[in-house]
């Protein structure tokens, strides 16, 4: 586990013990008979701490991002899997050129 991954898993546990305070804040309301009129300040700041906890996780939490072009040495096949019965080599890809030239005017 990575720091991403404990940085999630905390955003997390401070998102959810927001949703509990608010729980018992409308709760509360109720049996004072009063009106929601929107959660206490520091269930707001619960919420944008956890927000950015959460965000912050799943830009690091992935990883490194792999390169899609076709001739990278990370795309090249080096063993075929057991199973070959769902491999496809004949599809409409084989239409479109390898190399484009276009240009916008």
């Amino acid at each position: 586990m990575g720091a991403g991954f404990l940085v999630g898993v905390i955003g997390v546990l401070i998102l959810s013990h927001a949703t509990y305070s608010t729980i018992q804040y409308r709760a509360l309301l109720k049996i004072t008979e009063e009106e929601f009129s929107g959660p206490p300040i520091d269930v707001v700041i619960e919420l944008i701490v956890s927000l950015v906890l959460c965000l912050w996780a799943a830009m690091a939490a992935p990883g490194n991002f792999k390169s899609i072009h076709p001739q990278s040495e990370e795309n090249r096949v080096v063993a075929l899997p057991a199973n070959l019965d769902f491999m496809i080599f004949n599809h409409r890809g084989k239409i479109f050129p390898l190399e484009t030239e276009l240009k916008l005017k």
